[in-house]
C-alpha cells in the first residue's frame, strides 16, 4: 500500500478510518477465531474439563498481553505525534525502546512459570481434578508469550507505518497455522490440551517473526533504530518507556479487566456451580476475545488518526474521528449482543454437546450476558479515544472502573442477592455503570466549556 494512500492529515476521515478498520478488524477477528477453533478442538477432543483447564490459564495470558498493549499503545501514540511533527528518528527510537522493554520484562517470568508450573496452576485456581491439564497447558503455552508481546506492540507500529494489510495478514497467517496444528496435535496425535498449547506457541512465534522482520528490514519509515548504551541514553530510555507506559496504562487495565473477569468468574462459578460451572464460563470466555478484539479494532483504527491530528491541533478531524469510532463501536456491540441473545444454543454447540451439564448452564446464561457486549465495546472505544489524545486521567480512571472497582463487587454481590443469574449479570452491570459514568463525565465537561465561554 502506498504511503500517500494513508495520509493521516488530509485524506477524508471516514475513508481513512475504514481503510484501517476493515483490515484491523479482520486481523483481530482471525486471532479471536483461533481462540474459538482452539476451544472447539479442545471441547470435542478433550471435553468440558479441557475447556475449563484452558480457561483457568487465560488470565495469565491476558496479563502479559496487557503489558504488550500498554507498550504498543504508548509507543504508537508517541510515535504518531513525533511523526506528525517530522521527528522520524525520535519515533523510531520510541518504537525500538518499546519492543526491547517488553522482551526483557517477559523473559524472567516465562522461565519461572515453565520451571514451576504446578504452584502457578494452583494459584490460578485449578482444582485437583483439573490440575494435570492446567500444568500441561502452561508448560507448552507460556514460551509463546515473548513473541506474543512482539505482536502486541509491533502491529500498532506496522499500521502506523502505512501497512495495515500486512498487519492483517500477519494475524491471518498465524490463525491458519494454529488451526491446522490444533487439528493435527489434538486428533491424529492425541496430545490433548498440550497439543493445543503447542500449536498456539508455534503460530504465535511465526507472527512475531513476521513483525520483527518487517520492523528490522522492510518498514517504510518506522524501522528499528540502534540504541546507545551510555548512562545518559539509558536514563532517556527509562524516561521514554515510563511515559509510554503512562499513556498506555489504560490498555493494560483493559486487558487486566478481561483477566479479572476470567479469574474472578472462575472462582465464583467454581464456588456456586463446580467444575461444570467453570466449563460453562469457559465457553463464554472463548467468545469474549471476539468482543474485546472488536472494541480494540475500533480503538486502534482511530488511534493513529486521532494522535496525528491531535499533534497538529486539527480539532475538526479529531471530532469527526471520534464520532465515526463511537458509531462503529455501537453497531458492532449491538450485533454481538444479538448473537449471544438470539442463538445461544448454536454458539454453545460449537464446543460441546448440548446435553453436557456445562453446555446447559451456558445456554441459560448467554442471554443474560448479552447486553454487556454493547457497553463493553463502546467503553473500549471511549478509553482508546482518551489514550490517543494523551488524556491519561480519564482513560485510566474508566479502565479501573470497569475492572476491579466495579466488576469484582458485582461478581461477589449479585449471586448473593439474586442467585445464579447474578453471576452472568456481573459483567453487563459493571460495563453499564462505567458507561453511565462516562456519559456523566462528558456532560460535566461540556457544561464547563459552555459556562467558560459565557464568562
Amino acid at each position: 500500500m502506498d504511503r500517500d494512500a494513508l495520509d493521516w492529515g488530509s485524506l477524508r476521515v471516514g475513508s481513512l478510518f475504514w481503510k484501517l478498520f476493515v483490515p484491523t478488524l479482520l486481523g483481530m477477528v482471525s486471532v479471536s477465531a483461533v481462540t474459538v477453533v482452539d476451544g472447539v478442538f479442545v471441547g470435542h477432543g478433550v471435553g468440558s474439563d479441557g475447556i475449563a483447564a484452558v480457561n483457568i490459564c487465560i488470565p495469565l495470558l491476558m496479563l502479559f498481553t496487557g503489558v504488550g498493549l500498554m507498550a504498543g499503545v504508548g509507543s504508537s501514540v508517541v510515535a504518531s505525534i513525533h511523526f506528525s511533527r517530522g521527528k522520524i528518528r525520535a519515533a523510531r527510537i520510541n518504537v525500538t525502546q518499546a519492543l526491547l522493554f517488553v522482551t526483557l520484562l517477559t523473559l524472567l517470568p516465562v522461565a519461572a512459570i515453565v520451571a514451576f508450573p504446578r504452584p502457578v496452576a494452583l494459584w490460578l485456581g485449578a482444582s485437583e481434578h483439573l490440575l494435570p491439564l492446567v500444568v500441561d497447558y502452561l508448560v507448552w503455552f507460556v514460551p509463546g508469550l515473548v513473541p506474543q508481546l512482539w505482536i502486541a506492540v509491533g502491529l500498532f507500529v506496522v499500521r502506523l507505518d502505512g501497512a495495515p494489510r500486512l498487519a492483517m495478514w500477519c494475524s491471518v497467517l498465524s490463525a491458519l497455522i494454529n488451526v491446522l496444528l490444533d487439528w493435527l496435535f489434538i486428533f491424529p496425535l492425541g496430545w490433548g490440551v498440550m497439543g493445543a498449547a503447542f500449536a498456539s506457541t508455534i503460530s504465535i512465534a511465526v507472527g512475531g517473526a513476521i513483525v520483527i522482520r518487517y520492523l528490522a528490514h522492510d518498514a517504510r519509515t518506522l524501522r528499528l533504530y540502534p540504541l546507545k548504551w551510555s548512562r545518559t541514553s539509558l536514563r532517556l530510555t527509562v524516561r521514554n518507556i515510563g511515559y509510554q507506559c503512562r499513556i498506555g496504562s489504560s490498555a493494560l487495565l483493559g486487558e487486566m479487566t478481561m483477566a479479572v473477569l476470567m479469574f474472578t468468574g472462575n472462582q465464583i462459578f467454581m464456588r456456586y456451580l463446580g467444575d461444570a460451572g467453570v466449563g460453562a464460563f469457559g465457553i463464554t470466555c472463548y467468545y469474549m476475545p471476539f468482543i474485546f478484539m472488536i472494541g480494540n479494532a475500533v480503538a486502534q483504527s482511530a488511534q493513529p488518526i486521532l494522535s496525528y491530528n491531535f499533534g497538529r491541533m486539527e480539532w475538526p478531524r479529531v471530532v469527526a474521528t471520534r464520532r465515526i469510532a463511537l458509531l462503529t463501536a455501537l453497531g458492532c456491540g449491538t450485533l454481538a449482543a444479538a448473537c449471544f441473545a438470539g442463538v445461544p444454543r448454536l454458539l454453545v454447540a460449537l464446543f460441546v454437546d448440548t446435553a453436557d451439564p456445562a453446555a446447559q448452564l451456558a445456554v441459560e446464561g448467554f442471554p443474560l450476558y448479552a447486553p454487556g457486549c454493547i457497553f463493553f465495546v463502546v467503553n473500549l472505544a471511549v478509553i482508546g479515544y482518551f489514550q490517543s489524545l494523551e488524556r491519561l486521567v480519564p482513560a485510566t480512571a474508566f479502565a479501573l472502573l470497569r475492572g476491579a472497582v466495579l466488576l469484582v463487587p458485582c461478581f461477589v454481590l449479585l449471586p448473593r442477592w439474586i442467585g445464579t443469574p447474578g453471576i452472568w449479570l456481573a459483567m453487563p452491570l459493571s460495563e453499564c455503570l462505567t458507561f453511565v459514568m462516562i456519559v456523566a463525565y462528558a456532560a460535566v465537561r461540556r457544561r464547563r466549556r459552555v459556562w467558560g465561554r459565557r464568562a
